[in-house]
């Protein structure tokens, strides 16, 4: 594969994306207390050793400004609309320009080494670094909404280098903006009664059920698309209404535009909603590359895969320019 210019070698990946928790990020970034630490939790120490290396080990690493600069647009709206109560909430805007400024000054491959922090006891492995390119990822990396892949390669020579790689969870945002969270006070107090729910006119119920892949916006996607286009599987139980663009950053009317979907079985569903599998602008399959090539095997189908009845209209293709850009892990 070919990365930047430069020929490497797949090894494998990190078999989970590492959720980015609050005490990674940088102050304006929390949601919650305390300033924030540097280490960053990979997974279990059995994971993490033989990917990485043994006990001690000092891993060289390098993102992508490019990657970066589609992670940061990705997430563009969140920053215009937090989902979260962000510390900084109120600055998130000037954030964002600020943040994505300093990335256009960075190298197109931005190198950094991780170092094993064996000292810490327990099962959990945690890496180190204080490289800038580490710091970046600490500065824009929001709470719980991204997520980094990691990808071994080897290059020309033989070296074993890691490919860091910034995600955002549009799943993730879409559950905060619409969860209804309530706080109780202190042990013996009795839970408020929780007010009269407020009138919702049709068209907001609309959208409400869009998100879950229900109502009207289910309704007119199945009329256009009565079918699976990969699997032809025809029987709406095992059908998902999956969005183009993600409901979290979607406009009110995006997220209830027929045009703006899919009707997909479960797998391909999900693929295609984690940005694990994009089309084409003539029909074929593109697999991320985000997939071993194991599983890669056993998803039933296949990268450059035509699929001749998958609706591509002048309206989804618009949708799909931003799936590929913003969306499809590439």
């Amino acid at each position: 594969m070919k990365i930047a210019g430069q020929n490497f070698n797949f090894v494998d990946t990190l078999n989970s994306p590492i959720t980015v928790p609050d005490c990674f990020v940088m102050r304006a970034s929390k949601i919650g207390g305390g300033n924030g630490e540097a280490k960053l939790y990979i997974a279990s120490k059995a994971v993490m050793y033989p990917f990485f290396g043994n006990e001690g080990f000092v891993a060289k690493c390098f993102l992508l400004k490019s990657d970066l600069l589609s992670y940061m647009n990705a997430l563009h709206a969140e920053y215009l609309h937090p989902s979260q109560d962000y510390r900084g909430a109120a600055e998130m805007p000037r954030l964002w320009k600020e943040r994505v400024a300093k990335i256009e000054k960075l190298p197109e491959v931005i190198e950094f080494n991780v170092k094993a922090q064996d000292q810490i006891d327990g099962n959990r492995g945690y890496v180190n670094s204080k490289d800038p390119g580490y710091e970046i990822i600490r500065e824009i990396s929001l709470p719980l909404v991204t997520y980094i892949s990691i990808m071994q390669l080897t290059d020309s020579s033989g070296a074993t280098l890691y490919y860091w790689k910034l995600f955002a969870d549009f799943e993730a945002i879409s559950d905060k903006r619409a969860a209804l969270v309530y706080t109780y006070g202190k042990k013996g107090e009795k839970a408020p009664v929780p007010a009269p729910e407020p009138k919702v006119s049709s068209r907001q119920k609309e959208i409400r059920q869009a998100r879950q892949g229900q109502g009207i916006y289910r309704d007119k996607l199945l009329s256009e698309c009565p079918f699976c286009p990969i699997t032809m599987i025809n029987d709406e139980r095992l059908l998902i209404a999956s969005h183009i663009k993600p409901w979290a950053v979607a406009t009110d009317s995006e997220r209830i535009d027929p045009k703006n979907g899919f009707m997909l079985s479960p797998l391909y569903d999900k693929l295609f909603d984690r940005g694990l599998m994009t089309f084409t602008e003539d029909r074929r399959i593109v697999l991320s590359n985000w997939i071993s090539p194991k599983n890669k095997e056993r998803l039933g189908v296949k990268d450059g895969q035509f699929v001749q009845l998958l609706p591509l209209d002048e309206a989804r293709q618009a949708y799909m320019q931003f799936h590929r850009s913003s969306v499809f892990k590439g």
